[in-house]
């Protein structure tokens, strides 16, 4: 049997950094095994589902790069299928109609709590005939759920977990103005969409073991589940805002790459031996349900940070130029020209070296764009007034000599310039790198020179002595 994942959010609002990690465990897992994941979203919510969260979503996956092999299911759209269910149900003498009114049942819960006993429904209504119905209520559909014995489940991460019936109600199916409710949808749309697998977070737990006996009920074969363990924040509190509960989209924002939060995700709460760096192809071949731990993952935004630098590192400089000019346009307020993003891709190499974002990429990089004279850094004006100046003006006679303007004849001349001053290299190569860029750090300065030209290079020198 070919295995089938799902992915089912509910778009109340951005796919957060939790849904995105259950995403990608059915996603590897449906590649790995050879099978299809799914997308299915829950809408049924309709105050508080929107377009713009579903279109979030669907952002965010295919950021993620998490591809889905079937149009999306929308869950609202199957109500009747979901009703006819549980009707179903009803005339099979596996449910039945519950007339019990919001008093009633407010006043049921008060008794229980008083006693200290569990707050569920009684199941009043369970063997009474619909004649005795109250005039005016309009009834719910319940489930007759087994009262004996108990629900086994025998998760893929959790291992065996039984509850015992009694502690389960009947829960309702139908609502009085006849609407599904998420539990039988759920079970209905995994059933109809064929889900063998069913991989979510822990704290659906609770709701499996009533799922189970609706699939018992329905008379369908029940899928197999693992239960991952929730996120938490470094602290060990519940993942916030704080921590980084963020959508997707924010960390786009960011300037994260796609494959360093996807592989960072993936080693929360799962392992592969001592693997830190992991592929997306390794992970599709390695990645099993049996690595998955029962215990919650600590985010740590430090980690992700060091991560994201890693893939910057070995992203190629065309594609890290594509990326990061976004972030440049909006910080100069202006489309970068195709000569300026050529000089950038030049500049790439040694950029991307100190970079772990690409915000941090394209703020270094904002020299190379800068209107001249440049406005000069505090600790780069200092630099330049605390005898800068005077290295800068015996430096410059010997770069205007210079003809062929490569990194070895720059080099070369700016040694011959630190000889004559008696100081080390980088002595000299601070007011180069001063006014070349305005700031006090930088790519290595022969580099710079190299990518801003022999004209630019030169000029920029020249305003800075001026000054």
């Amino acid at each position: 049997m070919s295995v089938v994942t799902r992915f089912a959010p509910s778009p109340t609002g951005f796919l957060h950094i939790g849904g995105a990690r259950t995403a990608l465990f059915n996603w590897l897992y449906a590649r790995h095994m050879g099978g299809r994941f799914l997308l299915r979203i829950e809408d049924t919510d309709r105050v508080r589902s929107t377009q713009a969260a579903v279109d979030a979503i669907f952002d965010g996956l295919r950021w993620l790069g998490l591809d889905w092999d079937e149009e999306p299911v929308l869950q609202f759209s199957r109500a009747g299928r979901h009703a006819e269910v549980a009707l179903d149900l009803l005339e099979k003498d596996l449910a039945y109609r519950c007339y019990c009114s919001p008093e009633e049942l407010e006043a049921m819960r008060a008794e229980q709590r008083a006693k200290g006993l569990p707050v569920r429904y009684d199941g009043r209504w369970r063997d009474r005939s619909p004649d005795e119905a109250p005039a005016g209520v309009k009834p719910v559909i319940r489930l007759k759920a087994p009262r004996e014995g108990s629900t086994q489940l025998d998760d893929l991460v959790q291992g065996t977990v039984t509850v015992a019936n009694e502690q389960l109600d009947d829960m309702i199916l139908l609502r009085a103005d006849g609407t599904p409710t998420y539990m039988l949808s759920v079970v209905v749309d995994d059933h109809d969409m064929g889900v063998t697998t069913v991989i979510r977070g822990d704290d659906h737990l609770t709701n499996t073991f009533r799922q189970i006996q609706l699939y018992r009920a329905a008379g369908w074969d029940t899928p197999q589940f693992a239960h991952i363990p929730l996120i938490h924040g470094p602290d060990g509190a519940k993942l916030s805002k704080r921590h980084g509960a963020l959508g997707a989209e924010a960390y786009r924002d960011m300037g994260f790459l796609p494959e360093a939060l996807r592989n960072y995700l993936l080693r929360l709460g799962w392992g592969h031996g001592d693997a830190e760096v992991i592929s997306t192809e390794e992970a599709i071949a390695w990645f099993d349900l049996a690595g998955v731990g029962r215990s919650a993952s600590r985010f740590d935004m430090v980690k992700l940070t060091n991560l994201n630098g890693h893939y910057l590192r070995t992203s190629t400089d065309s594609r890290l130029t594509e990326l990061s000019a976004p972030f440049i346009e909006k910080e100069i307020g202006r489309p970068l020209a195709p000569a300026e993003k050529e000089r950038l891709q030049a500049a790439m190499p040694g950029l991307k070296e100190r970079a772990k974002t690409l915000v941090e990429l394209a703020a270094s990089s904002l020299f190379l764009f800068r209107a001249r004279p440049l406005a000069l850094e505090a600790k780069a004006a200092n630099i330049i007034k605390d005898g800068g100046r005077d290295i800068l003006a015996g430096c410059l006679p010997l770069l205007e000599a210079v003809q062929d303007w490569r990194h070895d004849s720059l080099e070369e001349s700016v040694r011959h310039a630190a000889e004559r001053f008696e100081i080390k290299l980088g002595k000299v190569a601070q007011p180069l790198r001063a006014a070349l860029t305005g700031s006090s750090v930088s790519p290595p300065i022969f580099e710079i020179m190299a990518v801003l030209g022999r004209e630019e290079s030169l000029a920029r020198i020249k305003d800075a002595l001026a000054e």
